[in-house]
């Protein structure tokens, strides 16, 4: 009796233990859940260039009031791409992870911080990227794989004087010719320049140079940045329209100086004929207090035989590898590219939405006439070269265009530096 006494506590205790266990295990499981339930989310940090609208903190606001246990901080950085890109770079290289938990990047910058293990990975299936403008998508993959989700799209236009071309009884130009014969003849007869970019070396200089050896069916780096493609007939062309331009004064020196915002007030002060700038200059050309407010005409760029090729602009929002909360993130980053939102971008902001409905939106396309001719040079935009070393790329593209355009390289000599020199680039 005592051994079945003994054994029958045994086995009590047995039963003891299994339920305990059994409690435990479902305790456990309960916490893991509750805590895998809750995992990775939490306030976020926004890191971003100077909002010089004001639209941001508004479209925050709405996000905050709708997810108070995810509450955003809002921080701008300089308005200068450089002195953001610099800022981003040195708080995701922080030991132990930096304070920016979702970044909107350049697009030309994807590549370069999703090389360096910056950004995170993210999942196609989490964003409806069926519905952006499909060349979009493209300026947020790295190797085949997505790092960041389009935010806004931007690709170059040609903004000029309709009501100096209707008095000449001149359409809009198709081709460089074109181009040329108006900016060099009918600009000097209205008291006019001819032709303007961004042509101080910064980014915008990278930009119009690649735009003009794109639109004369060059490239600088092939699809994949792994070779460099910049010594051909369509990059010495494009090279030689610019250098052309100042050399005969078509193009005047001044814009050798100019940005974005230097061009966009020479040509609201009526002093140019045309302007390659993105679509925020036409928004502000053709607005009250514009000296040309109601006489701006907006077309895609010239190339050498018709429409050229834009540069694609804009930015993407990607998730920092050293995230807090990185479910949050992605949150965000999908109510900040939805259609609504989307829709205030556009009409808060002036920036171009990456949501192709919206181009096609009647009450859009009245109240911001450019949309068209937008959606357009975007589907035939292409991106910046990728490489993770862009910004070294970017240096040389730089420095050879303005040799070339002051004339101290010939577009022969400028395609073979550029060739060289992007070489010697890649082989680091």
């Amino acid at each position: 009796m005592e051994r079945e006494g003994r054994m029958g506590r045994t086995r009590a205790s047995g039963r003891v233990l299994l339920v305990l266990l059994v409690l435990l295990s479902g305790y456990v499981s309960a916490g893991t859940r509750a805590e895998g339930a809750g995992a990775g989310r939490g306030p976020l940090t926004l890191a971003t260039a100077g909002d010089l609208t004001g639209y941001l903190g508004p479209l925050l606001a709405r996000w905050n009031r709708a997810h108070p246990a995810e509450k955003v901080t809002l921080v701008e950085l300089p308005d200068s791409a450089d002195e953001t890109r610099e800022q981003m770079e040195t708080d995701l290289r922080g030991a132990g992870g930096g304070r920016f938990d979702v970044l909107n990047i350049d697009v030309g910058w994807t590549s370069r911080f999703a090389a360096a293990g910056w950004v995170r990975p993210l999942s196609r299936e989490r964003f409806p990227l069926d519905g952006f403008l499909p060349p979009v998508v493209d300026t947020a993959t790295y190797e085949g794989r997505l790092y960041a989700v389009p935010y806004v799209t931007n690709a170059g236009l040609l903004l000029y004087r309709k009501d100096v071309l209707a008095r000449a009884g001149l359409s809009a130009p198709r081709t460089w010719a074109e181009l040329e014969r108006a900016a060099a003849t009918v600009a000097p007869e209205y008291g006019l320049d001819g032709y303007a970019g961004q042509l101080l070396p910064y980014e915008g200089l990278t930009v119009n140079t690649a735009e003009a050896v794109y639109s004369a069916g060059g490239t600088l780096l092939d699809d994949d940045g792994g070779r460099v493609t910049a010594d051909s007939p369509a990059a010495r062309e494009g090279i030689a329209f610019l250098a052309r331009g100042v050399r005969e004064g078509w193009i005047p020196r001044a814009a050798l100086s100019y940005t974005e915002e230097e061009s966009k007030r020479a040509f609201e002060d009526g002093h140019l004929l045309f302007l390659r700038n993105w679509p925020y200059a036409y928004v502000a050309a053709d607005s009250p207090g514009s000296a040309v407010a109601g006489d701006v005409g907006v077309v895609r760029l010239p190339g050498p035989d018709g429409p050229g090729t834009s540069v694609l602009g804009g930015s993407n929002l990607a998730v920092a590898a050293h995230a807090r909360h990185p479910d949050s993130a992605q949150r965000l980053i999908a109510y900040l590219t939805s259609t609504p939102v989307q829709r205030r971008v556009l009409t808060q902001g002036a920036l171009p939405p990456v949501r192709a409905a919206l181009y096609e939106d009647p009450g859009l396309v009245r109240r911001f006439p450019y949309l068209p001719v937008l959606r357009d040079a975007v589907l035939s935009a292409a991106p910046r070269p990728k490489s993770p070393r862009y910004d070294q790329v970017s240096l040389v593209v730089q420095a050879v265009a303005q040799d070339a355009l002051t004339g101290r390289l010939s577009p022969d000599a400028a395609v073979r530096r550029l060739a060289a020199e992007l070489a010697a680039v890649a082989e680091r």
